[in-house]
């Protein structure tokens, strides 16, 4: 893995030197229906012409590849063993117009790193499609491999007869011959290239618009996935949020979108939720739901549509110069397509979601002694690979959420406008941007950035309330605090709501203001005479980016009554800010599982239930004092099981129910009912207990050794599909058992043949609740395992492997000593690798810090 690193300051200069004129990339995939060696790498044809501004200069292209056959620079033959050293090869001797050519044989993946090969044990057929971000093109054809260096591309895949090919542009006419070409790309950069190739199920549909003007646009649309999904494939959805998103961004952004067709692609055994390639968009095909799901699963899918539609123009058309400034996409898409989601679709209240979900990732991440500013310094591609976190995405979603409110939305949109005309097929940095909005806003955006944009970590903000003598408010201010280690005090446009239970018992909102946050203390005027509230809150529809903290009159009412808060934002809210309290070691954990048992049977919105359930889990496993944690668990599932049989039957809130009942079942009646449900003895009514449920029934009844080996096999033989695969590994490594762990163990980490997706679920079976002591002696193995793991491994499955197997489940201190002694011990280590072991530490010194507070209420 290290030899595969590009630095910021090797980019610059190669970017100083070159610019490019135009990529040919020939393909030839016939090899990936073959079997064995024979089906271990497959041909490249790459054809580069390019400029040099100092002729006489020696460069390097990037290739990372099992064997280069030949290259060629300006007819001249140079030799493989001389140029190529296995990830780049030098180029002497430019000249100011040069043609390179290279021919090498490159490996298909089984790590979702350059292109993929998929064998499905359904039907045995083969499926190839490419994941690049952000470097990983180089897996597949020789290139200038850095997001600066835009260029057209046009490829041409040579595949099996009868597959399905597609690549960024449309096919050019019919495939001659099993070669299928596609017209020449626009201006793009070579992390957004794709190829998708193999006999998917493909449907198609038009997307039509007629602009003020007189103009018309038509854009063929086209979304595909394995055919073992083809009876799940829900296609008209997936169309329906289309339209109405390339609806919206037509109005909002006024540009056209560029890139011709539509293609969104469901792979299987994707790395991350999807990927912006114009006109060949891929996502991960778990989206593509086989069973019963909630309507969260669909806003979510939804929401993950529209924030890669967004990169059409945030990323594709005006891309970043360098992964410093990975926020110029990846933030704007986070918030577009929240407010896509939000004004125009069915889900509405989008926004509750991302407040509670999207921005609880937020704010873990810029609590994380990794944090780090939204515009970040990134050295290298291993530091580009860990920056697509929290902070670059939903905190910088927030923070533009918050400069909306700060600008004005027409404002804020009118520079994206300028921004897309201005740079469109070019390359930007911070700067550019600053530009057009200070332009449309007439605001100090240099001051605004350096606030929000270019430092660290994230603000805290209390209401202080006093009264006078009739029980009115006499002031009400907003308090804030920062770190010592991040102590920025940020300008924050918030709104202050005043919440008072009415004749009906409901908590209403009876005032609000908006107001300026500056400085250590401000006051909101406006509010003075108020009534007296039984709830303040001082980020009233979510309008900032900070720690939302309570008064005490504030918090006693949330803890006991947050049901009662009838405003479904305002409650996910109060719900934020109780897990901010808690995982801040300030609200001990239990009273938190006491507010869920008690509050969360009522929550309207499903999206803000499932994240309960998430949270409630880890404050359970991790928050709790150990000597309180089995009975603990006994009143969540008892909670648990009281709200399943009361949901309403056949609604995504009893299944959520019935999961989470599955998840912390621990005592024996519990696991009985499970069993019950799994077997069909205990029936509910409206509960289907289809096969995606089953499994997670099947789960903790194999992790408590009450189910074997026979019946996890009896499982598959119902289910012996690409999922129900993932499922039978995932429960074979979760039997309670010493061989078995150590058996899972070799295979994640002595050896290197699991694909990325049975690595995923070997590590999910390995690492279980209630096996602390039979992990206990692998706490040293996987610090001794560190350096080799990261070595040896893709940077992909190096992540994996490194955050799934540290230690967290012991939550010692031992453990934490362990982990402090590696990161001593090891200064020299890879960056990369410091930081992952760095931010597991702090998360279970975050724990262990929960766990005194819980202690200390006896």
């Amino acid at each position: 893995m290290p030899g595969e690193n590009l630095s910021r300051e090797e980019a610059r200069e190669r970017a100083r030197l070159l610019s490019v004129t135009s990529y040919e990339v020939a393909l030839d995939v016939r090899s990936a229906t073959e079997h064995g060696e024979a089906a271990r790498t497959f041909a490249s044809r790459t054809t580069v012409r390019f400029s040099c501004s100092e002729p006489g200069a020696t460069t390097f292209a990037d290739l990372v590849a099992p064997e280069v056959t030949a290259v060629t620079l300006n007819g001249r033959e140079l030799d493989p063993a001389q140029v190529f050293d296995g990830v780049r090869i030098t180029l002497p001797e430019l000249a100011e117009e040069n043609t390179l050519v290279v021919q090498a044989n490159c490996a298909y993946s089984r790590t979702g790193e350059g292109l993929h090969r998929f064998v499905d044990p359904e039907d045995g057929e083969v499926y190839l499609y490419t994941q690049y971000e952000p470097a990983d093109a180089r897996r597949v054809f020789a290139n200038f491999e850095q997001p600066d260096l835009k260029a057209p591309f046009t490829f041409s895949v040579t595949a099996p007869q009868g597959w399905l090919v597609l690549s960024n542009g449309v096919q050019d006419g019919e495939a001659e011959g099993g070669v299928h070409r596609f017209v020449e790309t626009l201006p793009i950069s070579t992390y957004i290239t794709a190829v998708v190739a193999g006999p998917y199920h493909y449907v198609t549909d038009t997307y039509r618009r007629r602009f003020a003007d007189g103009t018309e646009l038509e854009v063929p649309l086209g979304a595909l996935c394995r055919k073992g999904l083809a009876r799940h494939f829900d296609a008209d959805d997936v169309f329906t949020v289309t339209k109405q998103g390339l609806d919206f961004f037509h109005d909002t952004f006024d540009f056209p979108y560029p890139f011709g067709k539509y293609d969104q692609a469901f792979v299987p055994e994707y790395n991350i939720g999807a990927m912006e390639n114009p006109g060949c968009v891929t996502f991960r095909e778990e989206m593509i739901f086989r069973g019963r799901v909630t309507q969260a699963s669909y806003e979510r899918r939804a929401n993950v549509v529209l924030h890669e539609m967004a990169h059409m123009w945030f990323g594709d058309l005006v891309t970043m110069r360098w992964w410093d400034d990975l926020w110029l996409k990846e933030s704007f898409a986070d918030f577009m397509g929240a407010l896509a989601l939000a004004e125009a679709t069915r889900f509405t209240d989008g926004w509750i979601t991302f407040a509670n979900n999207r921005k609880a990732w937020a704010y873990r991440a810029d609590q994380l002694p990794s944090t780090h500013p939204v515009t970040a310094d990134i050295r290298d591609l291993e530091d580009a690979k860990l920056n697509f976190d929290g902070i670059t995405y939903a905190k910088g979603a927030s923070v533009l959420k918050q400069l909306v409110a700060y600008v004005g939305r027409e404002a804020f949109l009118e520079g994206a406008r300028r921004y897309f005309r201005r740079h469109a097929y070019g390359n930007t940095t911070l700067a550019d941007l600053l530009a057009v909005l200070a332009e449309t806003s007439g605001r100090d955006m240099a001051a605004w950035s350096r606030a929000w944009l270019e430092t660290a970590g994230v603000n805290s903000l209390t209401p202080q309330v006093s009264y006078d003598e009739d029980g009115r408010v006499a002031e009400l201010a907003v308090e804030q605090e920062a770190a010592a280690s991040h102590p920025t005090l940020r300008p924050h446009r918030v709104a202050v709501g005043l919440y008072r239970r009415d004749a009906a018992g409901a908590i209403t909102r009876y005032a609000r203001a908006e107001v300026d946050v500056v400085g250590e203390r401000t006051v909101v005027a406006e509010l003075a005479g108020a009534e007296r509230p039984d709830l303040v809150l001082v980020n009233d529809d979510d309008l900032t980016f900070c720690k939302m903290r309570f008064d005490a009159v504030s918090l006693a009412t949330v803890r006991e009554d947050l049901a009662a808060v009838a405003d479904p934002m305002a409650r996910a809210l109060c719900w934020s800010a109780l897990w901010g309290l808690t995982r801040d070691g300030l609200l001990p954990a239990r009273d938190y599982l006491a507010v869920v048992r008690r509050s969360a049977g009522s929550e309207s919105d499903i999206g803000v239930v499932q994240s309960l359930h998430s949270q409630a889990v880890t404050a359970l496993e991790y928050y709790t004092t150990p000597g309180h944690r089995e009975a603990a668990a006994r009143e969540l599932a008892a909670g648990a099981r009281e709200e399943l049989e009361r949901a309403k039957p056949g609604s995504g809130h009893q299944l959520s129910w019935a999961r989470f009942f599955a998840s912390v079942a621990a005592g024996e009646e519990d696991l009985r009912q499970v069993a019950g449900l799994l077997e069909g003895d205990v029936r509910i009514e409206g509960l289907d207990v289809d096969q995606e449920l089953r499994w997670t029934l099947l789960g903790p009844l194999v992790s408590h050794g009450l189910a074997g080996t026979d019946r996890i096999d009896a499982e598959l033989r119902r289910d012996d599909t690409a999922s129900g695969r993932r499922h039978h590994v995932r429960c074979l490594a979760a039997r309670p058992s010493a061989e078995v762990k150590e058996g899972a163990w070799r295979e994640v980490v002595e050896r290197d043949v699991l694909s990325n997706a049975m690595v995923e679920a070997t590590i999910a079976g390995f690492d279980r609740a209630g096996q602390r002591e039979l992990l206990t002696p692998f706490v040293d193995r996987y610090f001794a395992s560190l350096e080799r793991v990261w070595r040896e491994r893709s940077i992909e499955i190096g992540m994996a492997v490194v955050r799934g197997l540290f230690p967290m489940l012991q939550c010692d201190r031992p453990t934490l000593a362990a982990a402090d002694a590696w990161l001593e011990s090891h200064p020299q280590a890879a960056p990369a690798l410091r930081r992952l072991v760095l931010e597991s530490r702090d998360d279970l010194a975050r724990a262990l810090r929960a766990q005194e507070c819980d202690a200390a209420a006896g």
